[in-house]
């Protein structure tokens, strides 16, 4: 991680520009070059010490090869997803796509804060449509269960943006319908901030209509089925999401997306923070933990969670919180491979020391 941080990054962050976005899409280009050729997944894996993904752990009735995944937002179209587990990631989660290709919001709209070591984004889904997707993964040799990719692949599918929220479910069941052959699991993001309205399927009337649906469209040939909420919920409504799940069947929980929320930036930030979008990293630390450990006292549902993992302590304390697995996005930009290593290692070659994330696992294995 030291390599990464003082001599990768500095070059990254002031490339393009300083560009955020563009910084992303070229290091993105370089990642899905490595997934063309075995030979360079080969070396990329040797070169990150990626040669083990840690402990494997069965979740929802997925074979993991390691608790440490990639988080959506990062790949939303499947460019790389051949190459992700050359870099230790023991699944990865594509997306979030929509079932219509939209451009997303205008640009700017990736800012990095380096002071807080933090991210705001209000990219808005942006993606080629799940048409587009389902192709891609079908030139890749990716389908559900075959480990084409070296890990499980899960899929984000969200609300194409134009699409009315009474029209939402056919919208979500058109993604479903094309992806559910490829995914290993589907991520339902109904928690994003940067698509008008999307948060009010968190409501349980809503959500309740659209799992219901998803769950009928998959009742021949069942994907587990990921929900993942907001950390700018109250307890309230988590408890009342939480019920919702559990009634409609769900194979697990997704905690957090990113927040609204700017408490906890640091001075040199300041002026980003009214940027609109959702906020990621360090800031979210505390706020994503509290949930994931809310959710896990309530439910026997696994929980994977994400949301401010900037270092391997904390990943140790959201496994510590009981969560199943856990997702790198923000934490990934700022300490690049290694810290997918420095957690594997934690959660590899040592026991977990928490009965709490035993527990979690085993109710993950029985899910």
């Amino acid at each position: 991680m030291i390599i990464y941080r003082r001599l990768v990054r500095p070059v990254l962050f002031r490339s393009a520009g300083g560009d955020a976005e563009a910084v992303h899409e070229r290091t993105l280009s370089m990642i899905e070059l490595v997934g063309r050729s075995p030979q360079l997944r080969r070396l990329l894996r040797f070169a990150v010490g990626g040669r083990s993904q840690g402990a494997p752990v069965r979740v929802a009735g997925i074979d993991f090869p390691g608790r440490v995944g990639l988080a959506a937002g990062m790949d939303k179209d499947g460019r790389a997803v051949l190459a992700w587990s050359a870099l230790g990631f023991g699944h990865a989660e594509l997306g979030t796509v929509t079932a219509r290709p939209q451009p997303g919001n205008d640009r700017p709209r990736l800012f990095r804060l380096p002071a807080s070591g933090a991210v705001i984004n209000r990219m808005g889904f942006n993606n080629r449509g799940a048409q587009a997707l389902a192709s891609r993964l079908t030139r890749d040799g990716v389908r559900r269960g075959n480990g084409a990719a070296g890990m499980p692949v899960g899929i984000s599918i969200g609300k194409t943006k134009i699409t009315p929220l009474e029209q939402a479910t056919e919208d979500y069941l058109t993604s479903y319908r094309l992806l559910a052959p490829h995914a290993d699991y589907l991520a339902i993001n109904v928690s994003s901030p940067n698509t008008p309205g999307l948060r009010a399927l968190q409501e349980a009337g809503a959500l309740r209509d659209l799992l219901t649906a998803i769950r009928s469209a998959g009742r021949f040939r069942p994907v587990p089925i990921f929900v993942k909420v907001a950390p700018d919920l109250t307890e309230d409504a988590l408890e009342e999401l939480l019920g919702v799940c559990t009634e409609c069947g769900v194979s697990g929980l997704i905690a957090t997306n990113t927040t609204l929320d700017r408490s906890g930036l640091r001075y040199g930030d300041l002026q980003l923070a009214g940027q609109a979008g959702g906020l990621s990293g360090a800031p979210l630390t505390r706020r994503a933990r509290a949930v994931v450990a809310f959710l896990a006292e309530r439910t026997s549902l696994p929980v994977i969670g994400v949301g401010g993992i900037m270092t391997a302590d904390d990943g140790q304390a959201m496994f510590d919180a009981g969560a199943a697995l856990v997702q790198l996005y923000t934490g990934f930009i700022y300490a690049g491979p290694g810290l997918i290593a420095a957690i594997n290692r934690a959660t590899g070659d040592h026991a977990l020391t928490s009965s709490r994330s035993q527990s979690r696992l085993q109710k993950g294995e029985s899910a």
